[in-house]
């Protein structure tokens, strides 16, 4: 998984696709870039001891895997371009908040509010921004917490805080938006208001079996004493199980 990781952060300081846009700042932009590679290693680290202190505390791991990713260099221009603003690396460090991404990947709902919270617990962790899909679905069924962080990154001669979007979510909400991901991409498709329906009804069927699925494992976990129901877990979590507000 770290070779692949590497492999992926050479990709994206490719040196010609720099130069392409960042003919000035070649340097500073592979630096930034190096910065956020850190970072994600940092978030990593931090997300996989609580799994490992969790597996022990708890019997079982809360989270399945973890993926991680830098922006690649025609990504960030893009995004630059469309909200107006110069393409440069000190737009990117003040502009961005997606560049370094980690996908955390869990078992049941109640875990991704729990990994989230023992994340944002530690005292060198800030939440900028937090955007519960989950509770407040996309119009086309998109389920996922999503968490911009700020953590210190400490190189050799400075401390430089460094912000990292978080992905939680299900492993069927991770199937569900893997293809919908796929499908986006797909020229030419006959009745593309149908397909929308049935990708948002199979998000939902999704969202359904999630519930279930927790249900069970609290029915397992909690042998015979009293636990909440599943509707009260996701009552404190402010959870809507109807799915179908909007959220921008």
């Amino acid at each position: 998984m770290e070779n692949e990781f590497q492999k992926s952060f050479l990709e994206t300081t490719n040196l010609p696709d720099i130069q392409t846009y960042f003919v000035n700042q070649v340097f500073e932009f592979q630096e930034l870039m190096m910065r956020y590679n850190c970072a994600i290693r940092e978030v990593r680290t931090k997300l996989e001891v609580l799994n490992d202190e969790l597996s022990i505390h708890h019997k079982r791991n809360p989270i399945e895997f973890i993926t991680s990713r830098i922006k690649k260099p025609a990504s960030i221009v893009e995004k630059l371009q469309r909200y107006g603003e110069t393409v440069s690396v000190e737009a990117i460090e003040n502009s961005l908040n997606d560049v370094a991404g980690v996908r955390v990947i869990c078992s049941f709902i109640d875990d991704i509010y729990a990994v989230a919270d023992m994340l944002l617990r530690q005292d060198d962790v800030t939440l900028v921004k937090k955007k519960d899909y989950i509770q407040n679905p996309k119009d086309n069924g998109y389920r996922s917490l999503h968490l911009i962080v700020e953590i210190p990154v400490f190189f050799s001669n400075q401390k430089k805080a460094m912000r990292v979007e978080v992905q939680i979510r299900t492993i069927a909400m991770d199937f569900w938006a893997s293809v919908d991901h796929q499908l986006k991409y797909k020229k030419d498709v006959e009745n593309p208001e149908e397909v929308s329906k049935e990708l948002k009804d199979c998000a939902d069927i999704i969202a359904q079996m999630d519930t279930r699925m927790l249900a069970i494992k609290d029915k397992i976990y909690s042998g015979n004493r009293h636990t909440e129901t599943v509707e009260e877990k996701l009552r404190k979590l402010n959870i809507s199980l109807g799915g179908n507000r909007d959220y921008n």
